[in-house]
């Protein structure tokens, strides 16, 4: 494993995070994740490769996801030797101020994950979504105040448009306020847009980039002319249906594929040997259902691809619509 910066900071993460969103609290409205049994080899496995880098979230799985993190963590790892990233903003109750990022609602919910996690301190506290009805000052203010309070160490933020994340990197500027020191976007080969703005503004501004799915639901790690995998998940994932449905993802899925039989690789070794390839790119979430998920992931960090393979994967790209921000 190799390890990296953590944008402008001191700290330093592996080039992989594990995302966490697949262990839970089997529900009718999470079907797919993995229970707490068999959760934990994950991250025990996570830690022995190397990985000091997890990724969680409030609403995953409505906390159990948090739970399940704290537990194995205290269990198999020293706490300071680890960087755990949670998320607030999605709805976590029937009431009014359950959701979104007013200071009510940060300052409750960051001792909630907290409580659920097992620790004193988060590493990095990030924004879920934008939230378009509180005023963006409210939550840097809060956010500034869970820092000071040693509630996290850093503050960071996930999926909207250049412009707002601009807004708030002025904002707590001119207040003199903690500061966003990542973003974790949605990007991957079938999905580029970020290359546009949000991934030169990062460059610019020292921001560290831990992209989600960078494995496009899965549709980069397998043999495309097989047909989309029918998994658990799949079958219940509204959102994840209509993120890669063109032809022209297939396309690029394909090549992805060919270069993976030329160095008889797994195609998720391309896929994020391509993405680590990026200067932008911190460190990848991934998510993993089973073990060699794990062990290809890592792999992908010690291989370079050639520039002539990163152009095969890249040329067949054309824009889409913008997806992942609500």
């Amino acid at each position: 494993m190799q390890y990296v910066r953590f944008g402008g900071t001191g700290m330093k993460v592996s080039q992989i995070c594990l995302g966490c969103m697949s262990y839970g609290r089997v529900t009718e409205r999470w079907p797919w994740v993995l229970d707490e049994e068999h959760s934990r080899p994950f991250i025990q496995k996570a830690l022995e490769l190397g990985i000091n880098f997890f990724d969680t979230a409030d609403i995953y799985s409505s906390g159990s996801s948090e739970e399940i993190l704290g537990r194995a963590l205290h269990d198999f790892a020293v706490r300071d030797q680890v960087v755990i990233a949670t998320k607030v903003h999605g709805v976590m109750g029937s009431g009014p101020n359950e959701s979104g990022l007013s200071r009510k609602h940060i300052l409750h919910s960051i001792d909630a994950s907290l409580k659920r996690l097992g620790t004193d301190y988060i590493d990095i506290y990030q924004i879920h979504r934008w939230d378009y009805q509180t005023p963006i000052e409210e939550t840097l203010e809060a956010l500034n105040d869970v820092v000071r309070m040693g509630k996290a160490r850093y503050i960071g933020a996930s999926s909207m448009f250049a412009w707002q994340f601009t807004k708030a990197l002025y904002t707590s500027n001119l207040h003199g306020w903690a500061r966003f020191v990542s973003m974790q976007p949605h990007y991957n080969l079938l999905y580029r847009e970020e290359e546009r703005e949000m991934l030169p503004l990062c460059l610019d501004q020292k921001i560290a980039v831990i992209p989600w799915s960078p494995l496009a639901r899965g549709l980069l790690a397998r043999n495309p002319e097989k047909g989309r995998e029918v998994t658990d998940r799949s079958k219940t994932d509204a959102f994840g249906k209509n993120l890669y449905t063109r032809e022209d993802d297939l396309t690029i899925a394909k090549r992805v594929n060919e270069i993976a039989e030329t160095h008889h690789l797994p195609n998720a070794q391309i896929a994020l040997a391509w993405m680590l390839s990026k200067p932008a790119i911190t460190s990848p979430i991934i998510g993993a259902t089973k073990l060699n998920h794990l062990e290809d992931a890592v792999a992908a960090v010690s291989l370079k691809l050639t520039q002539d393979e990163i152009t095969h994967l890249e040329e067949t790209y054309q824009p889409h619509i913008i997806a992942g921000l609500s």
